[in-house]
């Protein structure tokens, strides 16, 4: 950082009381009067260099006292004691901290060429374009220290030559950058490094307040010499620099550390920051938007900023990895930690634009690779989510239906997240289990998934029923197709129920209790049957199962052969035609 040096004689100002007075053996003769603070001072070394005081201070002779009040002077009492220090000789330093309050100060007293050669405001002025512009750091703290007198500020055109300073500079090619800056990001040391990363300017421009942001990369924009990415860049670190962390705490842990002026600072600059993403795809991650839609949950932020959000963020989302959809819900009514709504108002919003952009989006090649992206990270998510022993099945059942049903063309990954959910939430009532596997496709399932559902306990019976008569459906399609008579349906699943309950059936034989086990189970599936049974009697568990199992069956028995039956002949090797009875 620069520093101006002017002056030689030692600072011999000192306060006694209030006031505030030079070392002297001349009594002072003039008191300025700033805010709280009073200057006993001389006439002979102020008037001299401030036009303004010789235009307020009254002829009369030396001896008389003159009081003035100068309660306006921009920068107040400190300012005012740069200037006075310059005109009594006293050494002061200058620097990008000082300098804009000290030369709105001069500007104020009149220190110009026309009252003394070689005043303080050309010092200052010269200081200003030789040093602090030329430098990249000393250009940010000189604009950031405007905001204390933005007026005096930009009507002297300190602004203006700040940001015009500083955009020239992010513009330069980074080859060509040879001056200091501040760059921390991980695995990064200048040391190691031979060249400047593309970035270099973005943590030090994250030290200016939001609208002086804002100017700046709206001018660099403008120019469109860089590309989005690295205004999106720009952006991501500011953002982490003001914006609260809310990836790991719950809202009532934090709103109550928060004043109103913090929430309502953070908020504008939430959604300036918004209004500043770049409108090119790609411009900043999925990631940070789905962070940003978070913390405005959180700052209750405008409805404008929140859907914007929503709506960039369905346009990349099949660029999201299951860690960027893994934040805490920001609604104080909500008693489970993910937050859900969110991810599902990025789907309807992603299925609402598909719809319109493509009217045959089931034929289209592009959605579907697009939509089916998206639909293995959903259920990986889902996967994730059904572990929160608070999310209800409301939730998980609005978040599997907002993909339309081309996104999964298998159900094996959701009925492993639904299994995962029922396994977690062993309370959950019957009616709640119904209504979470309805969501299920039997069809879709893979045959080692099915194996495994007619011997999942934790689901209702009316899906394993549906289970086993796709099951069975498939046998007699291939029986069919080899040619050969298909077996009865109903008596096929009659036989699968009675298989799937005879595994707990006991006998006692020479005094001891022996399992016998009719179907052989996968190794966690039969873990988990003997963990369930092991705290009731099992022959009344297996006689009340029966008896479900052949209602359920009952019950689907013909819709379900209706589905099944054969909708028109089907042609055999000898090509001709039969009708399958069933």
């Amino acid at each position: 950082m620069k520093f101006m040096k002017l002056g030689t004689r030692p600072d011999s100002f000192y306060s006694e009381a209030a006031t505030r007075t030079v070392l002297s053996d001349v009594p002072g003769n003039i008191v300025i009067c700033i805010d709280n603070v009073s200057y006993l001072l001389h006439k002979f070394q102020l008037l001299p260099k401030c036009g303004l005081l010789q235009h307020l201070c009254p002829e009369s002779g030396d001896s008389n006292i003159a009081t003035i009040e100068l309660h306006d002077v921009p920068g107040g009492a400190e300012a005012f004691e740069l200037c006075a220090k310059f005109c009594y000789g006293m050494t002061i330093n200058i620097s990008a901290h000082n300098l804009v309050p000290a030369l709105c100060a001069a500007k104020f007293l009149r220190m110009t060429e026309a009252v003394e050669k070689g005043n303080l405001v050309l010092k200052l002025e010269a200081f200003l374009h030789s040093c602090i512009l030329v430098g990249w750091k000393d250009s940010i703290v000189t604009l950031q220290s405007t905001l204390k007198l933005p007026e005096w500020s930009e009507n002297l055109g300190i602004v203006r030559k700040c940001i015009d300073s500083i955009v020239e500079k992010i513009l330069t090619p980074h080859s060509k950058v040879s001056w200091s800056y501040t760059y921390t990001r991980p695995g990064y040391t200048k040391k190691n490094s031979q060249s400047v990363p593309k970035d270099w300017w973005t943590e030090d421009l994250s030290d200016l307040d939001i609208e002086l942001f804002r100017c700046i990369i709206l001018a660099v924009r403008s120019t469109y010499i860089l590309p989005p990415q690295l205004i999106g860049e720009a952006l991501h670190v500011y953002a982490c620099r003001w914006l609260p962390d809310t990836a790991n705490v719950k809202p009532s842990e934090t709103k109550i550390t928060k004043s109103k002026e913090d929430l309502e600072k953070n908020r504008q600059i939430l959604e300036k920051i918004v209004g500043m993403i770049p409108s090119d795809r790609g411009s900043v991650s999925v990631g940070f938007l789905l962070r940003l839609l978070n913390i405005a949950n959180y700052l209750a932020v405008s409805s404008t900023t929140k859907t914007e959000l929503i709506r960039r963020s369905s346009l990349q989302f099949e660029e999201a990895k299951v860690s960027d959809l893994l934040f805490p819900s920001q609604s104080t009514s909500n008693t489970h930690f993910y937050d859900v709504d969110s991810v599902v108002a990025v789907l309807e919003c992603l299925r609402a634009l598909w719809r319109r952009q493509y009217s045959g989006a089931a034929e289209n090649s592009h959605f579907l690779r697009y939509i089916r992206k998206v639909g293995k990270l959903v259920d990986s998510y889902l996967r994730v989510v059904v572990m929160d022993i608070n999310m209800p099945v409301s939730k998980v059942i609005q978040l599997v239906e907002a993909l339309p049903d081309i996104a999964r063309p298998n159900h094996d990954d959701l009925y492993k997240a639904i299994n995962m959910y029922l396994k977690e939430h062993p309370d959950l009532s019957k009616a709640d289990k119904k209504r979470l596997c309805r969501i299920l496709d039997c069809q879709k399932l893979s045959s080692e998934v099915r194996a495994h559902a007619v011997k999942n306990e934790r689901l209702p019976l009316r899906t394993v029923v549906q289970v086993l008569f796709f099951d069975q459906e498939q046998a007699a399609i291939t029986t069919d197709n080899h040619g050969k008579l298909k077996p009865d349906i109903d008596n096929g699943v009659e036989k699968e129920a009675r298989d799937r309950t005879g595994f707990s059936e006991i006998s006692e034989r020479d005094g001891h209790r022996t399992r016998r086990t009719d179907v052989k189970l996968l190794p966690a599936a039969e873990k988990e049957m003997k963990d369930d049974r092991s705290e009731f009697d099992v022959k009344s568990v297996k006689s009340s199962r029966t008896r479900e199992m052949s209602r359920e069956i009952k019950s689907l028995s013909k819709s379900e052969s209706k589905k099944m039956a054969p909708k028109g002949s089907r042609s055999d090797h000898g090509g001709e035609q039969r009708q399958v009875k069933r």
